[in-house]
């Protein structure tokens, strides 16, 4: 089989290429987006391999089973290059719809993300790039008014700042309900830090705190908690064989009312991404809590996340302080960030 790799700027432009050089018969073995001194690039592996000679057939004579599997392939192909590479027409959109289009596509959005787009632009006349993005990221702030469940999972793998968040969503609680009771339970018990960290702030801020490694104690906690007006479960970090659903039946967490806000950063790549959503993904009620933002460069993922998963974005976490460093989201304060890259309560 004959490989090559090609690099470019967009996957369309690199597709064009690889037809050009290898014929419609090429075969697309790999692609990824990756960053190159601050611009977004695109690789995409090619192949091509021809049929060997068949030394029982006549001379000239394709073997039939070669002749199905190339025929069905040839369709397999097809579909992949019309999934690859979209009819986007440029030309079709007003200046503003395109410039604003190739800032996301540089931004980091993924190439099916920017079909959607485009078809939504083009199926609404006059709309602009905001009205349409606002069908595609839902937003949904952190808040009682929004957020009416008592239990709340904080969730998201280690690092990404799911314990912080958690304390940040119970302070910015009791700042506009200063009467509230508020619980953490802590399952995440094998890490001593945020283990330290949160039971100190629980301590400090007179949060009830009690820790749950296993269920018999979490049907304990839940039991003593149960006056509380809201209770948030710090859950532990999984690893790339587990899963949140698992975890929660384990726990006896799966018939209980809550809802699940899973922590993610915006800096990593669409596979990594994606495998979080895939490790994380629960029923019921959930969000998106974009965390670290302060030290992300292109928030991009932010719409592809939100168009995988269909969860709403529901706070912005950025900063090492505690306090004032959560923002409850809304469009505006998503829109600044990902076309400005302005944190919340930064100045234009």
């Amino acid at each position: 089989m004959q490989v090559k790799t090609f690099t470019g700027t967009t996957s369309q432009e690199i597709l064009a290429r690889i037809k050009a050089e290898m014929g419609p018969d090429a075969v697309i073995l790999g692609n990824r987006t990756y960053r190159k001194n601050g611009a977004v690039c695109h690789e995409i592996t090619a192949g091509m391999e021809r049929p060997q000679a068949d030394n029982t057939a006549p001379a000239g004579v394709v073997p039939g089973a070669w002749g199905e599997w190339h025929k069905e392939w040839q369709q397999i192909k097809n579909q992949i290059f019309a999934l690859m590479k979209p009819a986007i027409q440029l030309e079709r959109l007003t200046p503003r719809q395109r410039i604003a289009l190739e800032y996301l596509q540089r931004e980091g959005i993924s190439d099916a993300v920017a079909v959607d787009l485009y078809q939504r632009l083009i199926s609404q006349p006059g709309a602009s790039v905001l009205e349409c993005l606002c069908g595609m990221v839902p937003v949904k702030g952190w808040g009682p008014a929004g957020w009416d469940q008592r239990l709340h999972l904080m969730a998201g793998p280690f690092g990404f700042g799911k314990t912080t968040s958690a304390l940040r969503f119970a302070l910015h609680l009791r700042k506009h309900e200063p009467e509230a009771r508020i619980a953490f339970i802590n399952a995440d018990c094998l890490r001593g830090n945020g283990r330290l960290i949160l039971r100190h702030w629980a301590e400090l801020s007179n949060f009830s705190y009690m820790e749950a490694p296993d269920k018999a104690s979490m049907e304990h906690a839940l039991a003593a908690t149960r006056e509380a007006s809201a209770v948030f479960i710090d859950v532990p970090g999984l690893d790339r064989n587990g899963s949140l659903a698992s975890w929660k039946a384990d726990m006896g967490l799966d018939t209980v009312e809550s809802a699940t806000h899973l922590t993610l950063s915006p800096f990593f790549d669409a596979l990594q991404t994606q495998a979080f959503l895939q490790r994380y993904k629960s029923t019921g009620p959930g969000s998106i809590v974009w965390t670290k933002l302060d030290e992300a460069v292109s928030f991009g993922n932010i719409v592809n996340v939100a168009c995988q998963a269909g969860l709403p974005v529901s706070a912005l976490s950025f900063g090492a302080e505690l306090k004032e460093s959560l923002a409850p989201a809304t469009e505006p304060l998503v829109w600044r960030l990902i076309f400005k890259r302005q944190l919340p309560g930064q100045a234009a």
